[in-house]
């Protein structure tokens, strides 16, 4: 017996020949990976247990000689039909552990700190979990998307910032000037630039209401922005204005991404630089410096003002605290004196001798404490004790009954003795 080799679906097969006759021209032991077979060749065609398609598929084939002859009785060499029959079954089982580890692989899923994540089967949101670790079912039956939720996002209009090497790195070209031009109320072009802080609010509406929400949200701030400044003074918007004009802008955005339902909620718009064009920058400069100084003269105007207005109001007010303070107690003083004068005269009118030294002691009283010592010299003669130097704090003068002059204190004291 000889062997021949033929191809069959890429794989080599043996062939056999016992015999060489009219009515039967060779044998080939046919295999795949579900069955082994036995097919041969006679003048009629290909016959044997295997399937149809086989004779088909061998019948262009010719029976080629080999060159590793062998005795019939050691049968033919087929060593891929040893292989599957020893090692057919763990075949089988290489696309069921493929199919397990693709399982295990797709069928959990990690949330960020930051973000929520969108569940979605069969392209209907079933879940919004939170951060950590979740389970779903495998083989794209649930979609997963991550939005971060709790990060807060913004959107530059007329320039564009990014971070290279631990410093935040500024650019403007022609492209983003078309974004920042805008045209004022009194006709006059500025440069503005902004940028709207934002927070996604609902995950879920955020992706499926607008195709593109990024794109929404930047559209309706350039028109609400455009608006605004339109309807503002350049002036007001390049100086004293600029705080209003973003607040106005923050809500009436907020208004408009509420009623397109995207899940959106604006943090904060601010106005970065608001500039001239470049042309007319320079003379723009200088009618800022003289509306600068004009503020400034204004500023330290008022300044003086409440400096000089507060302390004159403030005399004022102490002046006629005085006068009211005097006034009163003059009135007080003759409201008093008259009202003792006139119980005096009460008084008088009922005993006026007892009335009349009463009121002449109580004047010695009170003029005596202040007179000092009394001493009574007679007139013409030197003082008899010259050591106490009475000249000094005794004033001389004349007695009213004699002619002896006498101090002070000498009249006093003679009037006590009286």
């Amino acid at each position: 017996m000889e062997e021949c080799s033929i191809k069959f679906r890429g794989v080599s097969v043996a062939v056999g020949m016992p015999f060489d006759s009219d009515d039967f021209i060779g044998s080939v032991p046919v295999h795949s990976s579900s069955r082994v077979g036995y097919a041969w060749q006679s003048p009629d065609g290909w016959h044997g247990d295997v399937p149809r398609f086989f004779f088909s598929t061998l019948s262009p084939f010719a029976i080629m000689p080999s060159h590793r002859p062998y005795p019939a009785s050691e049968g033919f060499d087929n060593p891929l039909g040893e292989f599957l029959r020893h090692y057919g079954k763990l075949l089988f089982l290489a696309p069921l552990v493929f199919i397990a580890i693709a399982a295990a692989f797709t069928s959990y899923y990690i949330v960020q700190p930051e973000e929520e994540a969108v569940v979605k089967r069969f392209g209907r949101v079933i879940a919004i979990n939170q951060p950590g670790m979740h389970f779903k079912i495998p083989f794209g039956i649930d979609t997963v998307q991550s939005v971060p939720t709790a990060r807060v996002l913004k959107e530059e209009f007329g320039f564009r910032s990014s971070n290279g090497e631990g410093r935040t790195q500024y650019r403007k070209d022609r492209a983003h000037t078309v974004e920042s031009l805008m045209l004022t109320g009194d006709l006059k072009v500025i440069d503005v630039e902004w940028v709207v802080q934002y927070r996604i609010s609902d995950p879920a509406k955020f992706l499926h209401t607008a195709r593109d929400p990024r794109q929404t949200l930047r559209d309706n701030s350039e028109a609400v922005m455009r608006r605004i400044v339109g309807n503002s003074l350049g002036s007001d918007v390049l100086t004293e204005k600029r705080v209003q004009v973003s607040t106005l802008a923050r809500e009436e955005l907020q208004d408009l991404l509420d009623s397109f339902d995207v899940g959106i909620q604006i943090s904060t718009i601010e106005l970065q630089d608001v500039t001239p064009p470049e042309l007319v920058k320079p003379a723009f400069n200088e009618v800022n410096q003289a509306e600068q100084e004009r503020e400034r003269l204004i500023n330290e105007a008022e300044k003086r003002r409440n400096q000089v207005i507060p302390r004159a109001e403030g005399q004022a007010s102490q002046i006629i605290a005085e006068a009211e303070a005097y006034r009163a107690e003059r009135v007080n003083r003759s409201r008093g004196e008259a009202g003792r004068f006139t119980s005096i005269l009460e008084q008088y009118a009922l005993a006026p001798e007892i009335t009349r030294r009463r009121l002449y002691l109580e004047m010695i009283d009170k003029v005596l404490p202040s007179t000092g010592q009394i001493y009574i010299l007679p007139e013409g003669q030197m003082s008899p004790l010259p050591l106490l130097n009475l000249g000094r704090d005794a004033v001389p003068s004349v007695s009213p009954d004699a002619s002896t002059p006498v101090t002070t204190s000498s009249r006093a004291r003679a009037t006590q003795s009286r």
